[in-house]
């Protein structure tokens, strides 16, 4: 029998499960489950169909050295984990991959004297590397990174595909997202304010937890896929205000994907990586406004409430773009970087 694949990863959130569930069915995976913080609003999943195991961060040096895998896979979560799943599979000799979401490396000075230095050698030396798109492939690629493949970030079409049910007369807008300074909500509610939508529309906030908020706003807490997607089909737009600060960038988003699976144009600010990505376009899909510009948030807000054809127009082609990011197509990626990672490893040194 073909050793498995050893992926490394804090969790599973539930927007990522019909991914790794291909993955496995091409590769044959076990997932390394470190735990942590959930970054996703949905948290993460506790039952699993697919074959796992709960690590600590320092266990995984263990397992990628053990023997019984392949290949180790890894992204870039955790304190210890990528060092150890990297050095672990050097010692075993076996391909390592690196799946990477980094599209600048954060600007604190912890960083970099640690955490940048470190990372740029696994770029480089890495047997491939798996980026969630242009944006991230661009920066590995600069720092020196070769055998590198895209993996489309995706959802399971099945799950978010379908009708939207008819909005309110007034515009409703979503906002999908945990509590956290990097996803921008202090400046979604300065632009919501400022917005003369403000004062005659309905935001709802999913993921946060707020009890103190303007007129017209609502938080919900987390809430699982359908709930999330329930919100979404009774919406007008997506909102992803996403900051740039110096310790973090939003990798992607995927509830861009969800959003326009189901016809759903998209505001997001240039910080967002579904937008420097590719898949966000500007006047085609959704708009796109400067990170932390509130003043900008609210005239995209008051141009998409007095457009509705404006809105069905970048609806139906968020609709028609994101059908190419397909879960298929991630998993494709990744054994595109796993096939080369196992040629450059058979190589003689």
């Amino acid at each position: 029998m073909t050793h498995p694949v050893l992926v490394v990863t804090n969790l599973v959130a539930p927007d990522r499960v019909a991914a790794f569930r291909e993955l496995h069915a091409r590769e044959g995976i076990e997932l390394a489950l470190y735990g942590g913080r959930s970054h996703h609003a949905t948290g993460g999943v506790s039952a699993l169909d697919i074959p796992h195991r709960h690590v600590t961060q320092r266990a995984v040096l263990r397992a990628a050295a053990s023997g019984r895998y392949r290949a180790v896979l890894a992204g870039t979560t955790g304190r210890i984990a990528l060092p150890a799943a990297y050095l672990g599979a050097r010692a075993a000799r076996v391909p390592f991959v690196l799946w990477t979401a980094i599209w600048e490396h954060p600007r604190t000075p912890s960083w970099r004297l640690a955490g940048s230095p470190f990372l740029r050698h696994v770029e480089r030396h890495a047997d491939a590397v798996v980026t969630y798109g242009p944006h991230v492939t661009d920066l590995v690629r600069r720092h020196g990174a070769r055998r590198v493949f895209e993996a489309p970030q995706a959802v399971d079409p099945a799950f978010w595909s379908g009708g939207r049910a008819a909005p309110p007369a007034a515009l409703r807008a979503v906002f999908v997202g945990r509590e956290a300074p990097y996803k921008g909500i202090d400046v979604l509610l300065e632009g919501w304010k400022r917005a003369r939508v403000g004062s005659t529309g309905e935001l709802l906030l999913v993921g946060s937890t707020r009890s103190a908020l303007p007129a017209r706003v609502r938080a919900v807490g987390s809430q699982p896929p359908e709930e999330v997607r329930n919100f979404l089909r009774t919406a007008d737009v997506l909102l992803m205000p996403a900051l740039a600060l110096p310790e973090f960038r939003e990798p992607w988003g995927l509830v861009a994907n969800e959003a326009m699976h189901l016809g759903l144009p998209v505001i997001a600010t240039d910080a967002v990586g579904a937008a420097a990505g590719g898949l966000v376009r500007h006047g085609r899909n959704g708009l796109i406004v400067p990170s932390g510009d509130a003043a900008a948030l609210a005239g995209a807000l008051d141009r998409l409430a007095g457009d509705p054809a404006l809105r069905a127009r970048l609806g139906a082609a968020a609709q028609r773009d994101v059908a190419a990011y397909t879960t298929t197509a991630w998993a494709a990626g990744v054994s595109q970087a796993l096939a080369a990672a196992s040629h450059h490893r058979r190589q003689p040194r």
